[in-house]
């Protein structure tokens, strides 16, 4: 085995390598395939937890036990893709890399040789790294030892590879100690995570919900405060007549139903045009949508303490003409089922005032790995509408649920 240092690299004699990434906190690990311009060629290029299979190039979970990795098949890569490159970051938000510095271990994929190690040396503010990086040249695949660090997060590797963002990131923290030229990055087209708000913090016992008439016995709206949902009910989001303010938040949470079981869920909302096309999703990997009108809080790995797990805050004032729905999800890839997890609930909340809103209480389970919890609709008259779901179905990421999340619209 060979200890690589910052820019040095190696040949592979291994047609398939899988580059293990470990280090003392969970770690986020993804893979980019670029080809000789240094673009990605599309979102499938970005191989990541929530969408950990692509060309040649697939993302397995340690599910915190062991090392998230990145396996690379070159002889099933497509033809003109040269580069691949593997990034790390803490999955715990802000947490910088400091005192807690990852190893790469390049193996044979195929026997589990040990071919390389690397770890990057004395991190400090790096919230995020590129890691190593697999790549061709003269016919030659070759691991180099790259230990990039960035001080503003995934955001800032999207940045130098050309990803445009919503707000201008800082630059790129230099590396540590010099190393090897690589191929300048270029524009790619993954939408990175932008910096949204955090989820809100317990809530105080709250007063008794509005009563809710009964379907079919007339609109409901908040003029009475706030207002708890039941299967399939819609609540009108105006007050008094007039439209409510435009910037919500929607809170989703869930625990486990057995003590000592982590239940991993993500939580997503669905974006469609008005013939129920799909225009954009937000969720764990794609943390901003429709021009940062939409954004994610991030993801909840265990499901544990009291609050939301997750967070999605839509600013309806500033969501694009053409998007008259949004469906809220939940799903879980890792496939527990919903009978696995106890008080699943949703809440529209006052972004400005942290005030809940609406509330919908998942009362029963289904052993399915996908929820729909609720969904805005977006009428003539400009107003918005949630109405409660609370329908289960097959999925375990945000692709699975686009159809049934359109059909149910």
């Amino acid at each position: 085995m060979t200890a690589m240092t910052p820019g040095s690299n190696l040949p592979l004699n291994a047609v398939r390598v899988t580059v293990d990434v470990a280090a003392p906190v969970r770690l986020d690990v993804s893979g980019l395939l670029l080809a000789a311009n240094g673009k990605v060629r599309s979102d499938a290029d970005f191989i990541f937890y929530n969408q950990p299979s692509g060309p040649g190039v697939s993302h397995r979970s340690g599910g915190g036990a062991a090392p998230d990795s990145i396996t690379v098949d070159t002889s099933a890569l497509p033809p003109g893709i040269e580069r691949i490159v593997v990034t790390a970051s803490p999955d715990a938000a802000g947490q910088t890399f400091q005192g807690i510095e990852p190893t790469a271990t390049v193996r044979n994929a195929d026997d589990g040789g040990v071919i390389a190690s690397f770890t990057p040396p004395q991190l400090a503010t790096e919230t995020a790294l590129v890691v190593v990086e697999v790549y061709v040249r003269n016919g030659q695949w070759k691991v180099r030892a790259v230990g990039q660090g960035y001080a503003n997060g995934l955001a800032g590797i999207a940045t130098d590879f050309g990803v445009t963002v919503d707000e201008e990131p800082a630059a790129p923290q230099a590396p540590a100690q010099p190393q090897a030229p690589a191929a300048p990055p270029a524009p790619a087209h993954v939408q990175p995570p932008a910096p949204v708000q955090p989820p809100a913090p317990p809530m105080p016992p709250a007063a008794p919900a509005a009563p809710v008439p009964a379907p079919g016995s007339g609109k409901i709206n908040l003029d009475k405060g706030r207002v708890s949902l039941q299967k399939n009910q819609t609540v009108s989001l105006v007050k008094g007549g007039k439209p409510l303010l435009s910037q919500v938040k929607m809170g989703l949470g869930w625990e486990p139903a057995h003590r000592g079981r982590n239940i991993d869920l993500d939580a997503s909302v669905i974006a469609y045009g008005p013939q129920r096309n799909h225009l954009d999703s937000c969720y764990f990997g794609r943390l901003s949508i429709l021009g940062g009108s939409v954004k994610h809080s991030g993801d909840n790995l265990t499901g544990e303490g009291a609050g939301d797990d997750e967070v999605i805050v839509v600013d309806l004032g500033r969501l694009p003409a053409e998007v008259t729905g949004l469906v809220f999800t939940v799903s879980s890839f890792t496939g527990q089922k919903f009978t696995d997890v106890a008080n699943a609930y949703c809440r529209l909340i006052d972004a400005a005032t942290d005030e809940e809103l609406v509330r919908f209480d998942l009362t029963g389970a289904e052993p399915q790995t996908g929820v729909m919890m609720a969904k805005f609709i977006k009428q003539f008259s400009g107003e918005w509408e949630m109405t409660a779901m609370g329908q289960f179905v097959k999925s375990r990421t945000v692709r699975d649920l686009v159809k049934p999340a359109a059909q149910a619209l």
